[in-house]
């Protein structure tokens, strides 16, 4: 069975490679967006994972309370320090930030920003409530420009996911923007093993078997699709049977059509009988309609007839008798 990747730079395709050997594993999504659209977890909680998906535009909240039942939505801000700052929200999209010159920038291309106040939180403080004693598979930060400080809020000797996967490009853009904070996280005990042009991707130095995953981007071996084919297919698939299914109501009516004019035919057949045995009917009518006339016309006739006249005195006679008798 392939592999359905939803994110937006088959960053799921090479973390599956590698951890697609852990059953139930655990995951936290910084910057988490959509549960669906460009996820990089999706994929994994479709195959039983569960993890913790921080996300402060509160557009995307039920989004994931509705589809993501056994995930821990955090709608706090994430940073270095705790605390109350304003986001700045792009509708509609993933662009959302706590940097204001990154909100400017997509102000001065268009944008619309909207700035809401939230809390802030450090990473180490929300995996302390929610993840205190779990393993973390994988961690996932894409903050649209202050990733540094997500990774500078995390207690890396206490949090230690296996794979790191940070988005490494200014927002928008591909000029690289790892270069800040990646000390930081090769000094926590990580190791670099692969760029995908958007980001870039750590091994713990205490999971080094995870490293050879990383050899190669993704490719045929990996036996996956994306999942707008997947959607583009099943779209075709449900006109398909939309297809079957009208063309069976139209057999179906065909058929329910023969047995109604099967039925006419039938019902045509009575009326013209019908319609024979009343023309038939009307002839012996007329017929007797004009021996009664004749007869009618004969004995009129033979009532006004001069020898029934004369003979009056004898039918009368001739019925005193009958009487007698």
């Amino acid at each position: 069975m392939k592999f359905v990747s939803f994110a937006q730079n088959y960053e799921d395709v090479m973390l599956w490679r590698a951890l697609k050997h852990v059953e139930n594993g655990f995951y936290v999504d910084v910057g988490a967006f959509s549960p669906d659209h460009d996820s990089v977890t999706k994929a994994f909680y479709m195959a039983g994972w569960s993890g913790i998906n921080i996300e402060p535009n509160p557009a995307f909240a039920l989004p994931y309370q509705v589809n993501r039942p056994r995930d821990i939505l955090v709608t706090d801000a994430v940073s270095d320090t705790a605390g109350e700052q304003d986001i700045f929200i792009i509708p509609s999209t993933g662009l959302t930030s706590m940097d204001q010159e990154v909100a400017e920038h997509h102000a001065d291309v268009g944008w619309k920003v909207e700035p809401v106040k939230v809390r802030v939180r450090t990473l180490a403080e929300i995996l302390e409530e929610h993840a205190p004693q779990r393993d973390i598979h994988f961690l996932k930060i894409d903050v649209e420009g202050l990733e540094e400080n997500v990774i500078r809020g995390n207690d890396w000797d206490r949090f230690r996911p296996w794979l790191l996967v940070v988005e490494a490009t200014f927002p928008m853009s591909q000029i690289e923007s790892h270069a800040d904070w990646e000390p930081l996280v090769l000094s926590a005990g990580y190791q670099f093993v692969y760029a995908d042009g958007l980001n870039r991707f750590y091994v713990a130095d205490n999971h080094p078997e995870l490293k050879a995953a990383f050899k190669y981007p993704p490719n045929v071996f990996d036996n996956f699709v994306r999942y707008e084919l997947v959607a583009e297919q099943e779209r075709a698939d449900r006109t398909q049977e939309e297809v079957l299914s009208l063309s069976q109501g139209i057999d179906q009516m065909r058929g329910e059509a023969g047995l109604l004019n099967e039925r006419i035919e039938i019902l045509n057949a009575q009326l013209a009988h019908t319609r024979a045995e009343l023309k038939s009917s009307q002839s012996e009518r007329t017929v007797l309609d004009t021996q009664r006339q004749t007869l009618s016309d004969q004995l009129h006739a033979v009532i006004h007839s001069r020898s029934w006249r004369i003979t009056r005195p004898l039918r009368a006679i001739t019925n005193l008798l009958g009487q007698r008798h």
